[in-house]
């Protein structure tokens, strides 16, 4: 077999470390869809009697760890573009040039903007959804939604349904651990997309529509206020071992009974909502995003089967009706839709 040309390579490395195109108006979307997201938390936290705030630290501590994956991420892609380039062990000077190419001052203000713009919009929303029982007092709809569920299903309950089919045992403890990788999934997706992704405009699009689905999610509590099946009918899921989504069913519970009984109380809030499902519309919004995006069919064929268990994991444990994931499904074409019309993606291949 006859050896390619030397040059044939030089395409490829050339590329390696090509710096991204502009981001233009994409470098707007997230810290727009931050403002409107602060200015609807403090409107809602006015009305409810109380200040805007992040208890426990917990929007402070994700923008912390999303800032220590985004520069790791930035340090791993400038060595391997370095590299690609030289085509062997990169050169100090090599990884200093790769870099100045990369990550250009308007780079960084971009993504800079963007990642402390998602998480605005991250703690307008924990805000909202804790004030939601103190704006719609008394109002809950867990009995018509589970009503919508029975119907559906000829009278039965779809997560006690789910137990018959799939066993309390290890499919317990295997959807919770599909359940709880959401909370992993986020800020490695963030992350991802702002430093691998080739066009700087696809990985904003990624930020912006992560953005607004959390913020169109925040609204979603205030149309259908509801606490879940877990909690609504607990004897339905009485028989689940105990894992980390029980865990966390009960300190939320608690954290619920604490706020609703003293809401000025310094670090009170409650996270619980049912309406819509939030898990699913983030995993939508992933799925969407990737599918927009051309990612590879690997990832993409990962990411459904994921999406599909974390919303059968939703319905297993409790946490949702089956109207609170239709509406989530919803809510990601919504908020994917929306940051390509703010972001000016085009559709092509990353």
């Amino acid at each position: 077999m006859q050896e390619a040309p030397a040059t044939a390579a030089r395409p490829l490395r050339a590329d390696a470390v090509r710096p991204a195109l502009p981001a233009g108006r994409a470098a707007l979307a997230a810290p727009a869809v931050a403002a409107v997201a602060l200015a609807a938390a403090v409107l809602a936290t006015q009305s409810a009697g109380l200040p805007l705030r992040d208890p426990g630290a917990v929007t402070a501590r994700r923008l912390v760890i999303a800032s220590l994956l985004v520069g790791g991420l930035a340090l791993v892609d400038i060595i391997v573009r370095a590299a690609v380039a030289r085509g062997g062990m990169p050169s100090l000077r090599g990884l200093a040039n790769t870099a100045r190419m990369r990550w250009t001052t308007g780079r960084i203000a971009a993504v800079t903007a963007a990642l402390i713009g998602y998480h605005v919009t991250y703690l307008a929303y924990r805000n909202i959804k804790s004030v939601a029982p103190l704006l719609r007092p008394g109002d809950v709809f867990d009995r018509q939604l589970l009503d919508v569920d029975r119907w559906v299903l000829g009278g039965k309950d779809p997560g006690a349904l789910l137990h018959e089919l799939l066993g309390t045992g290890a499919a317990a403890h295997s959807l919770s651990l599909v359940y709880m990788f959401f909370f992993t999934l986020i800020p490695v997706t963030l992350a991802a997309g702002l430093v691998l992704l080739p066009n700087l405009r696809a990985g904003l699009f990624v930020a912006t529509a992560l953005s607004l689905t959390w913020l169109i999610g925040a609204g979603s509590y205030l149309v259908l206020p509801s606490l879940g099946p877990f909690h609504f009918d607990p004897a339905d899921f009485a028989d689940l071992p105990r894992t980390a989504v029980t865990g966390l069913q009960e300190s939320l519970l608690a954290k619920r009974a604490a706020f609703l009984d003293d809401p000025p109380a310094a670090g009170a809030a409650q996270s619980i909502g049912a309406f819509a499902s939030l898990h699913t519309a983030i995993c939508g919004t992933i799925l969407l995003g990737a599918h927009l995006l051309r990612a590879p069919r690997a990832l993409r064929a990962a990411l459904w089967v994921l999406a599909l268990l974390t919303v059968v994991a939703t319905i297993y444990f409790g946490w949702h009706y089956l109207l609170d994931d239709v509406a989530g499904a919803v809510i990601a074409v919504v908020a994917v839709s929306l940051a390509v019309a703010l972001t000016g993606l085009r559709r092509e291949r990353t």
